[in-house]
């Protein structure tokens, strides 16, 4: 995780319009000088009791006690933690983060990592257009319509449609500049394992995009459309890789926190459309597991959103086995589970567009606590027609009663129990008291979720043992696309050269220095004589040129040495850009000491990961840089209005 600047918190502070900020949540309205009221968005409340200081940018409500300052606003609202609510803040009011002590390799992952991502970003907008502006993609639009979604909540879930060509994606993201590499790594394209060309992963298909908890896309998943022969597995993911983890992800999530953290709920669904479908008929608080197992990660990441989950899965077999394995993984966890039971042979989505949206909403505010679905389920698959079948569901529902202390919710599931049973109340009595006859383990309160131990010998008295609840494990991979027609694929040789990758920041405002020096040559020959070009820049073709124009500043074609067309090259631009500038002296003492503060972030780093003792030194010049680039940057504002 990146450690941002000291100051970065204040300055993040300072760029936030916390009107506008909490404006999305709520209604505000002028209630004095500094202040603004509406309806509070951590509890439900009829007349306003929520106000804000727009000029503290601070909240508080006077209803249930809420309070804080931007950051808390952000982190309860939304879910995040600190980091990541300033870096949320930092991208929407424009404000660029700066890493402070960040040793070399660590630079280069998290850079790295930055690439991948603005490369899914741009992928996701390229399926977006696909979706609503090809005709190839009609039938998708059609598909998606036909299951009750509208255009507006696809959007909002950025849906798109990966088109059937093998190389689109392949070679839209080269000429932005991206690698085979880089394609591979972010799971944009496969490579065949019989011709070793490489081609896209997603063809044919309705692509999910999906997010981390900030809303940054790390990977996709993909539906192919209804009676295509060939495309493959129905789902297909994103491989595993260094950016995307299957385990980890909740579709939706990044959207559903706002309104989980507010009803202190998350619905639990299995499918992405369920998810969308939900969101549109008003229940925004809904996510999907993708698929029927829950992972550890997901249920950190549940518990994140809110302490309470209604599992809202299939009412088949595998969606009951789901829930079972979810509240196993759940076990020890600060999450209270529920089940809303759906109607066999309906999923949430199709509920929705047959019965209304009333329907939906009914089973989730209906929906019941975990214990009593897993009860309910036991006596559903006993048979109860004989007293021996009631006593083999008795010896199942028994430890998991008696485990549960004394409360009315013990008392009402062994109420419903004796009723379904038909037990007398002496023998329904007995469902909260341990058996002391029993081995110790069959009255040890079970593994939520895990499979009731069978008597001892398993075949006796009760009969046949019942069948054991599978242990959660891991789904199969996705199955991968087919290779027919491989000989549409591209080999990596056939493939047209990259553009030139672009500048990072600190190249940038390398050459902008040297620019500038170019444009003011009096002032920048005063500079240029203070560089030490092995600490000052970062490529060896810039410090060749910053050497050459020290000593020929007023002429930079003079000297130029033959055998290095590099140099040559790079003063031709430098001059051309030179002869388009419009730069004072105080706009060149900014960029010099942006050069300087480059030199001391990489004395740091370097120093920290050497152990030397400096590093307090090294801060400390850190900061007067700060503080004079601060300075030298309201004069060039200045100076430029003046």
């Amino acid at each position: 995780m990146p450690r941002y600047a000291d100051d970065a918190k204040e300055q993040v502070r300072d760029a936030v319009d916390f009107a506008d900020l909490v404006g999305t949540k709520i209604e505000l309205q002028r209630s004095g000088v500094n202040e603004l009221k509406g309806l509070c968005p951590f509890h439900d409340e009829r007349s306003p009791s929520f106000g804000i200081n727009p000029v503290d940018k601070v909240y508080h409500c006077f209803g249930c006690g809420e309070g804080g300052d931007v950051y808390d606003f952000v982190m309860k609202t939304e879910g995040l933690d600190f980091v990541s609510t300033l870096e949320y803040l930092a991208n929407r009011y424009g404000v660029t983060l700066e890493v402070q002590d960040e040793d070399p390799a660590a630079m280069e992952r998290r850079r790295r990592r930055e690439r991948l991502l603005d490369l899914l970003e741009r992928t996701t907008q390229y399926y977006e257009r696909y979706l609503w502006e090809s005709k190839e993609a009609g039938p998708a639009r059609a598909y998606l319509a036909e299951r009750g979604l509208g255009e507006e909540v696809l959007r909002t879930y950025r849906v798109g449609y990966a088109p059937s060509a093998w190389d689109k994606v392949l070679l839209v993201t080269r000429r932005a500049g991206f690698t085979v590499d880089e394609l591979q790594a972010a799971g944009l394209i496969a490579r065949s394992q019989k011709t070793s060309k490489v081609y896209d992963r997603f063809r044919r298909r309705i692509v999910f995009p999906l997010c981390d908890l900030r809303g940054k896309v790390v990977g996709f998943g993909a539906r192919k459309m209804a009676g295509d022969e060939k495309g493959g597995a129905k789902y297909l993911n994103s491989p595993e890789s260094e950016i995307f983890h299957k385990g980890r992800i909740l579709y939706g999530a990044h959207l559903a926190r706002s309104a989980a953290a507010k009803d202190a709920t998350v619905i639990v669904t299995e499918g992405y459309t369920d998810v969308i479908a939900l969101h549109q008929a008003g229940l925004a608080n809904a996510i999907c597991i993708m698929g029927t197992s829950l992972t550890e990660e997901q249920v950190g990441e549940l518990v994140r959103l809110a302490p309470r989950a209604i599992l809202a899965l299939d009412a088949d077999n595998a969606g009951q086995e789901a829930m079972l394995r979810a509240a196993r993984v759940a076990e020890g966890r600060k999450l209270e589970l529920r089940v809303a039971t759906l109607p066999p042979g309906r999923d949430p989505a199709e509920l929705i567009q047959q019965d209304g949206a009333a329907a939906v909403t009914r089973l989730v505010e209906d929906s019941v606590p975990f214990v009593r679905f897993r009860l309910g389920r036991i006596i559903s698959q006993g048979d109860v027609q004989d007293a021996e079948g009631k006593d083999r569901v008795i010896a199942q529902i028994r430890p998991i009663l008696s485990a549960m202390p004394p409360s009315v919710l013990r008392e009402d599931l062994a109420r419903r129990v004796a009723d379904r049973l038909h037990l007398s109340p002496s023998i329904a009595a007995l469902l909260v008291v341990p058996d002391p006859s029993a081995p110790a383990e069959a009255v040890a309160p079970p593994a939520a979720g895990a499979a009731p131990a069978p008597a001892e010998g398993g075949h006796g008295l009760y009969g046949p043992p019942p069948a054991a609840v599978p242990q959660w494990e891991p789904e199969e991979p996705w199955a991968e696309d087919d290779e027919d027609g491989m000989e549409w694929g591209i080999s990596e040789a056939d493939l047209p050269p990259p553009p030139p990758p672009r500048m990072d920041r600190e190249e940038k405002m390398e050459r902008t220095f040297l620019t500038l020096c170019i444009a003011r040559a009096a002032d920048g020959r005063e500079l240029l004589a203070k560089i030490d070009p092995e600490a000052h820049f970062t490529s060896p073709v810039m410090r060749r040129v910053a050497v050459h124009l020290r000593s020929h500043l007023a002429q930079p074609y003079e000297g130029l040495p033959e055998d290095d067309p590099d140099l040559t090259a790079l003063i031709q631009q430098l001059i051309g850009q030179a002869g388009k500038a419009s730069t004072t002296s105080a706009s060149l003492q900014v960029e010099w000491l942006q050069l300087e503060m480059g030199r001391v972030d990489r004395a740091i780093a370097a120093a920290r990961v050497a152990g030397e003792g400096n590093v307090g030194e090294l801060a400390a010049e850190r900061g007067r840089l700060r503080t004079e680039l601060e300075d030298a940057m309201v004069r060039a504002v200045e100076s430029d209005t003046g």
